[in-house]
């Protein structure tokens, strides 16, 4: 029993410091929906139906305001937001998946790539999302929010 513990408590500390497990990168066949600037769903090619056909992806590295804000100027910002990422999905040449991850609520979190540029980069230097760690949100309802 004492082994038994001893074992237990020196395997602890190493799964907490664990890393999630990257699912590599893919390229997108298909954007099927798009429900704010950072969530939208797509088809994956060569990935069977069952797990790649629409299928919910979060944008790595970014906090967008809510669609159903808390204000009215968070969701003016949304708005502003979900046409920026629209425009840019509707009209890439390509749109990549990269650094992979399974996240909160079973979406993808990956890394997104349209036309080769980092589309958590572009929100954030069209000042329409802030970056974010995964940790608590800021408010978007005070007016030091980006889109206010």
């Amino acid at each position: 029993m004492k082994k038994l513990l001893l074992f237990v408590l020196l395997i602890t500390p190493l799964s907490l410091f664990a890393k999630p497990k990257n699912y590599g990168s893919v390229l997108v066949v298909e954007v099927t929906s798009i429900y704010d600037a950072d969530t939208f769903r797509v088809n994956i090619n060569d990935w069977p139906s069952l797990i790649g056909e629409n299928v919910r992806i979060r944008v790595n590295g970014v906090d967008a305001p809510e669609i159903r804000g808390k204000c009215d100027s968070e969701k003016k910002g949304a708005r502003l937001a979900k046409q920026f990422t629209v425009g840019k999905l509707r009209n890439a040449k390509t749109i990549e998946l990269r650094n992979m991850q399974r996240g909160k609520y079973f979406r993808i979190l990956a890394d997104v790539y349209v036309d080769g540029k980092n589309l958590t980069e572009l929100l954030i230097t069209a000042k329409l999302a802030r970056p974010y760690d995964g940790g608590k949100r800021k408010g978007w309802c005070d007016n030091s929010s980006p889109v206010n």
